[in-house]
């Protein structure tokens, strides 16, 4: 999954519009112009589409944060110059607040399972013996089961 595919996807999970996507990203410390949104949610195939940068995706997961859960006292988070996907994920839990129960629970809404050790290695440091990585499809699952929960009634082939 690309940067644009995993804003596209929490966009349509959490049914956010333009104006609430630019206040995240402006939560994370940066204030996209118009354009730039839109050019970043346009499809890939789109004359308008623009490529999102790690540090860009970054800085809206820590906005995403922060409009979940609120700022903390002190210095705030510095957006990663490289992401992966287990920091999307660790980022994903951390705003949502959820605990490996909750996160269990919104995959297998996306009737996809993982076990407790499976899910607890892609929240290691990557030189731990039982890290690993986590691939497109644990991802791509995981939205798909937000928007699951927090779009019942949307179908979930849409955002795909």
């Amino acid at each position: 999954m690309t940067n644009n595919d995993v804003l596209r996807r929490l966009r349509y999970a959490f049914d956010y519009n333009n104006s609430t996507m630019s206040d995240i990203m402006a939560l994370g410390g940066q204030t996209p112009s118009r354009e730039q949104m839109i050019s970043w949610l346009s499809k890939d195939d789109d004359s308008e589409f623009g490529a999102m940068a790690d540090v860009d995706l970054a800085r809206f997961l820590n906005g995403l944060i922060i409009h979940k859960r609120g700022r903390k006292d002190g210095p705030q988070a510095e957006p990663e110059q490289r992401l992966n996907h287990n920091i999307i994920f660790r980022k994903l839990k951390i705003a949502l607040d959820f605990k490996d129960d909750d996160i269990m629970a919104v995959m297998a809404l996306a009737d996809f399972r993982l076990s407790k050790p499976e899910l607890s290695a892609f929240f290691r440091r990557a030189d731990h013996k039982h890290f690993r990585a986590c691939q497109d499809q644990v991802l791509r699952n995981f939205i798909k089961g937000l928007q699951l929960k927090y779009r019942p009634g949307s179908n979930a082939e849409i955002a795909e």
